[in-house]
């Protein structure tokens, strides 16, 4: 399943407008960087603030997201993994993953030329309604 969070290639301003009408800490949604070709980024709204986090994709295919420069470097599968271990609190971020903010159900489908064709990193083993409830305050 894809991960309806992700939303490619919107600008940083987009992202930054879509989180702030939003308007609740702990809002986040994903999507590529763009000044670091193949690299995502993990944006998160607090206290009126877009926090952003760079994941990158390593050679064995996994992922590392750098969140803070004391932070242990961690290994995570998915992008799933990513979410589903900073929903948790206190583990690097300005504030736990509480509420994704999906990308419009008519949005189409992106090509990233970092992947190819026959793998899509987006994918995970889970439903999308995984990530459609909130975490109670």
């Amino acid at each position: 399943m894809e991960i309806q969070c992700f939303h490619g290639n919107i600008t940083k301003e987009h992202c930054e407008e879509i989180l702030s009408k939003n308007g609740k800490n702990g809002s986040f949604l994903i999507r590529n960087s763009e000044s670091i070709p193949g690299v995502l980024c993990l944006c998160v709204f607090y206290e009126q603030r877009i926090y952003t986090y760079r994941i990158f994709r390593k050679h064995n295919g996994h992922f590392m997201i750098q969140a803070s420069e004391s932070m242990l470097k961690q290994d995570f599968k998915t992008l799933k993994d990513i979410i589903t271990t900073y929903r948790k609190p206190n583990q690097g971020l300005v504030i736990n993953l509480r509420y994704p903010v999906n990308r419009p159900t008519h949005h189409q489908e992106f090509h990233n030329p970092y992947v190819s064709e026959d793998q899509n990193y987006m994918n995970t083993e889970t439903e999308d309604s995984d990530y459609v409830e909130a975490l109670p305050d």
